[in-house]
């Protein structure tokens, strides 16, 4: 009986994360605009991302090159403050700091960090070209507002959120845990 419990929870564990959001991207749009253009990157983000922490381990989570490093959680942490920005630059939200939410359960950061980026990769997809352009990252610290061009969210958050996603699979893969096998960035399978 208990065999098959185990067996049955592994299996509701399994069936909950390929419901995730990014296991695969989805076949390129027709037309490259600046809305497919980033909604394409933010896509390849989420992919790496999906992959990267696909079934990570506790020992992986609580893994840090140095002591003074952060932690793979506290790298997942981060991941998701940069995932929120992205997001957020995309419906015009400002980015409040410090930052008041944060998850410490890894299941549920990984699957609040996924449907940020796929919220911001809707967005994109919907977005005109005159949408793009009017699109900012801000910030707001004490009542102070930062104001960054959209360009910026492509040489600041979704470029960092991939260094970050590549040092999780460094980290799984020095604590034993690589990726699975099958997991192609080139195409955006795994098989």
């Amino acid at each position: 009986m208990r065999d098959f419990l185990l067996v049955l929870l592994i299996s509701i564990q399994v069936m909950a994360q390929e419901q995730l959001p990014f296991s695969s991207i989805p076949k390129a749009p027709e037309q490259v605009t600046a809305g497919t253009t980033l909604a394409r990157m933010v896509q390849g983000v989420g992919f790496r991302y999906h992959w990267a922490t696909y079934e990570l381990k506790e020992n992986d989570l609580k893994y840090r090159p140095t002591p003074e490093a952060q932690s793979a959680l506290e790298t997942l942490q981060h991941i998701y403050s940069l995932a929120l920005v992205i997001k957020n630059t995309t419906v015009n939200e400002s980015n409040i700091r410090p930052e008041t939410e944060r998850f410490d359960d890894y299941t549920v950061l990984r699957k609040e960090t996924l449907k940020l980026l796929e919220e911001a990769t809707e967005n994109l997809l919907q977005a005109s070209a005159a949408d793009i352009a009017k699109m900012e990252v801000v910030f707001e610290r004490q009542g102070k507002r930062s104001h960054f061009p959209v360009w910026n969210l492509i040489n600041g958050p979704i470029e960092d959120v991939i260094y970050h996603t590549g040092q999780i699979v460094s980290f799984r893969r020095t604590t034993g845990n690589p990726i699975p096998k099958g997991v192609n960035v080139f195409m955006g399978t795994k098989n």
